[in-house]
């Protein structure tokens, strides 16, 4: 099931010293506060948009291009996780025509899914959505076999991605398939900065 935005885990971020929401797959959250969204990142994509102006952003965690929104979980797909923040944001007052984009992950970090790997089809998904709904991506970091860390901070635009090593590949994927896992047994109901 997706969850709502009053379950994104909130905490005091220590490498940047900001307050922080940490995003899990099929969460979504819009702030304009100042807190700094961030999660982790493997086969699934995170798109971060804001309106610059009224320097609001969100970010959402999908793990799947497409798939039926009355499942329980309408967010675990990039379909409707994209329309999900749009949304919130233009609620909030933000102006289509000013709405940017940030896009990240889409590893293939699964070794062995060679045929058609769903972190390639999640790249190609968010990159021909963003292009169809003619927002512009300002920045990505997509595709790859590592892991990702992105810390996005939706007042200034900045973006901060860690590529992880290897060894979080089995966290990642473990993380990943746990969300899978548990929504399958609920039929219903600027630029990118990258460091070590």
């Amino acid at each position: 099931m997706s969850l709502p935005a009053e379950d994104v885990l909130r905490y005091r971020d220590s490498r940047f010293q900001v307050s922080a929401a940490k995003l899990l797959p099929t969460q979504y959250l819009v702030v304009d506060d100042g807190t700094a969204l961030v999660t982790v990142l493997g086969s699934c994509v995170a798109a971060c948009l804001r309106d610059p102006v009224l320097r609001i952003g969100g970010m959402n965690h999908f793990m799947l291009p497409e798939g039926v929104a009355d499942d329980g979980a309408p967010a675990r797909y990039g379909s409707h996780a994209m329309e999900l923040l749009i949304n919130d944001l233009l609620k909030r007052g933000a102006n289509r025509r000013r709405i940017e984009a940030k896009v990240f992950g889409g590893a293939n970090v699964l070794r062995g899914f060679t045929s058609n790997p769903v972190g390639s089809r999640n790249a190609a998904f968010v990159s021909q959505y963003l292009d169809a709904e003619r927002i512009p991506v300002m920045a990505s970091d997509l595709r790859g076999i590592h892991p990702r860390k992105v810390w996005f901070f939706p007042d200034t635009g900045r973006v901060m991605v860690q590529r992880l090593p290897h060894a979080h590949d089995a966290e990642v994927a473990a993380a990943e398939t746990a969300v899978r896992a548990r929504l399958s047994g609920s039929p219903s109901s600027g630029g990118v900065e990258l460091f070590q």
